[in-house]
C-alpha cells in the first residue's frame, strides 16, 4: 500500500464523529474563554482614563518623572554636578504610614534631553540610580552601564549629555575636568528644538508574599527619588527660560499631598528634584494580553490528550507495525495542528481587537510575532498529541496513557500559570517537561533595567521559544521510538 493510500485510510477511520467533536471541543475551549474574557474587559476608570504612554514603534512604556526643563537646539547640552540621591519607600497597610528612607536599585535622577514632554516621545538619559551606578538610557529600552558607585557631597558625580543633530553623547566626569564617554545613541527624526533639563523618577518596591505551596504574588509599595544638583549650565538652548512640569500624573499620592510632594525646588544655585514613575519598557503589569487571550490552552490540551492517547490505545495486533504508528500519530498531529491553527487563529486577532474597542491600551503584537504565537501554538499541540499518542501504544490501555499524558503534558502547563509553586519549581517543570514547548506563546521580555517577577505565573517562561520547542520535539521522538520499539518486540515472528 502507498504512502497516500495508508494516509487516506488512516484518516477515514480517524475522523470518526466522536473524535471530530472532541477535536472540536478543544478549538471552542480556546476560542470561547478568550473571547468571554476579551468582550467583559472594560476600562475601569471613573472618567476619561490617563493617557497611557505608547512609544513610536507601538510598545507600551512606562514614563513618568518630574522634569525641569528647557529649549534645546540642533547643536549644544548641559552639564551638571549631581551631589546627593535620596529616596522615601512608603509601606502600605498594615505598616501604613510607615516610611524609610532608601532608594530602590532602578530609581534614576539625573539629565535627559527629549522630545518634548509628550509621555512616549524620544529621548536619551544619563543618571545616576539607586543601586546600578551611572546609565545611560535611550528610547525605553536601551540601557549601557557608566561607572560603578554612588553619589555624595564628598564624591559627585558630574553628568554631561550633549546633542549634534540627532546624535545625543553621555558623559561622566569626577572631577568636571577629564571626561569619559558613557554611550553615544542616533534619534533620528528629532526636531529642531527638544527639551533638555534635569529628571527625577522612581519604581515601585516590589516585593514577593509567599501563598500557597511556595509561590509568590506581587506587592508594590510607592517610592520617591530625591536628586540634588549644582553647577547646571546650558549651551544651545533657544531661550533662558525654565518650566517646572510632570511628565505622567504626579502628586495624587498621600505621601506627595501631605509630606513631600514631587517637584523642582532652586535655591542659591542649588536644585533639588524629587519624582516618582519610571522611563523605560513596561514591565509584567498590563502586557498579558496574549496570556489573557488564551486562557481556555489548559483545558483544549486535556481534550487533545485523552482524544490522542486513547487513538494510540487502539493500536494493537496487525496495525502495530512501524509505518502504521508512524502515520497514526501524523494523522492525530495532523488534525491536532489544524484545530490549534484555527483556534488560536480565531481568539487572539479577535480578542485583541475586542480590548481595543473596550477602551483598552493593547500592545503592538507585530505580524511576524503574532503569526510565530498562532502557528507555534498548533505545532506545539501537535506534538503534544504526538507525545500522547505514543503513550496510548506503549501503555495499551487508554485510561492509563491519558493518565501519563495528562500528567506529564497538562498538569505541568496548568500549575505553572499560577502562583502554587516555588518559583524555581515551576522553572525547572517548563524545562524539563514537555510544557516547556509552551513558551513559543511568550511575547513579554525581560528588561534588566526592569524590576518585576520574572516567573512563570507571571507570565515569563525560563526557556526562549526555539528551546522549549526543542524540548517538546525530543519527547515526541523518544516516546514514539520507545512505542515502536515495544511494538515490534510484541509482533509474533514469521514463519519461516
Amino acid at each position: 500500500m502507498s504512502t497516500t493510500e495508508l494516509l487516506r485510510r488512516e484518516w477515514t477511520a480517524f475522523r470518526r464523529p466522536g473524535r471530530l467533536i472532541a477535536l472540536a471541543a478543544a478549538a471552542l475551549a480556546i476560542i470561547a474563554p478568550g473571547l468571554l474574557f476579551t468582550l467583559n474587559t472594560h476600562s475601569s476608570c471613573p472618567g476619561p482614563c490617563p493617557a497611557v504612554p505608547v512609544a513610536g514603534d507601538g510598545s507600551v512604556v512606562s514614563d513618568q518623572f518630574w522634569f525641569l526643563h528647557r529649549d534645546l537646539g540642533r547643536e549644544g547640552g548641559i552639564t551638571v554636578r549631581m551631589t546627593s540621591m535620596t529616596g522615601t519607600i512608603t509601606y502600605p497597610p498594615p505598616e501604613h504610614d510607615q516610611i524609610v528612607s532608601g532608594l530602590v536599585p532602578w530609581a534614576k535622577a539625573g539629565i535627559i534631553v527629549k522630545d518634548g514632554t509628550r509621555q512616549g516621545s524620544r529621548y536619551a538619559a544619563l543618571m545616576m540610580t539607586g543601586g546600578h551606578g551611572v546609565r545611560f538610557q535611550h528610547d525605553y529600552r536601551h540601557d549601557v552601564a557608566g561607572g560603578a558607585g554612588g553619589v555624595s557631597a564628598r564624591s559627585p558625580r558630574w553628568l554631561r549629555l550633549t546633542r549634534s543633530g540627532d546624535v545625543i553623547t553621555g558623559s561622566e566626569s569626577a572631577d568636571g575636568a577629564q571626561w569619559r564617554t558613557v554611550a553615544t545613541a542616533t534619534l533620528a527624526g528629532l526636531p529642531d528644538t527638544v527639551q533638555v533639563g534635569l529628571f527625577a523618577t522612581s519604581p515601585g518596591d516590589l516585593t514577593l508574599r509567599e501563598i500557597g505551596l511556595g509561590g509568590a504574588i506581587e506587592e508594590v509599595r510607592f517610592t520617591q527619588a530625591v536628586g540634588v544638583f549644582d553647577n547646571v549650565t546650558v549651551e544651545g538652548g533657544t531661550t533662558g527660560k525654565w518650566d517646572s512640569d510632570s511628565v505622567g500624573e504626579m502628586n495624587h499620592t498621600d505621601w506627595e499631598k501631605y509630606h513631600n510632594a514631587s517637584g523642582a525646588v532652586e535655591k542659591d544655585g542649588v536644585i533639588t528634584i524629587s519624582g516618582t514613575g519610571d522611563i523605560g519598557p513596561l514591565g509584567e503589569e498590563g502586557t498579558r494580553t496574549v496570556e489573557n487571550t488564551l486562557s481556555g490552552l489548559p483545558v483544549a490540551l486535556i481534550i487533545v490528550v485523552v482524544v490522542a492517547a486513547r487513538h494510540g490505545a487502539r493500536t494493537t495486533g496487525a496495525a502495530a507495525s512501524r509505518r502504521v504508528i508512524l502515520t497514526r500519530a501524523l494523522v492525530v498531529a495532523g488534525a491536532t495542528f489544524v484545530t490549534g491553527l484555527v483556534a488560536a487563529g480565531i481568539v487572539l486577532p479577535a480578542g485583541m481587537a475586542s480590548l481595543a474597542g473596550n477602551g483598552i491600551v493593547v500592545p503592538s503584537l507585530p505580524v511576524p510575532t503574532g503569526v510565530r504565537v498562532i502557528v507555534g501554538l498548533a505545532t506545539v499541540l501537535a506534538l503534544c498529541a504526538a507525545v500522547a499518542y505514543a503513550l496510548g501504544v506503549r501503555l495499551h490501555r487508554g485510561w492509563s496513557a491519558t493518565l501519563a499524558g495528562v500528567s506529564l503534558i497538562a498538569l505541568p502547563s496548568a500549575v505553572t500559570a499560577f502562583p502554587l509553586l516555588p518559583d524555581a519549581v515551576s522553572d525547572w517543570l517548563l524545562r524539563l517537561t514537555p510544557a516547556a514547548g509552551f513558551a513559543v506563546k511568550q511575547t513579554m521580555a525581560e528588561y534588566p533595567q526592569v524590576t518585576a517577577h520574572y516567573a512563570p505565573s507571571a507570565g515569563y517562561f525560563p526557556l526562549p521559544g526555539w528551546a522549549g520547542l526543542t524540548v517538546l520535539c525530543a519527547y515526541a521522538v523518544i516516546t514514539m521510538l520507545i512505542a515502536i520499539g515495544r511494538k515490534q518486540a510484541e509482533r509474533p515472528d514469521r514463519p519461516r
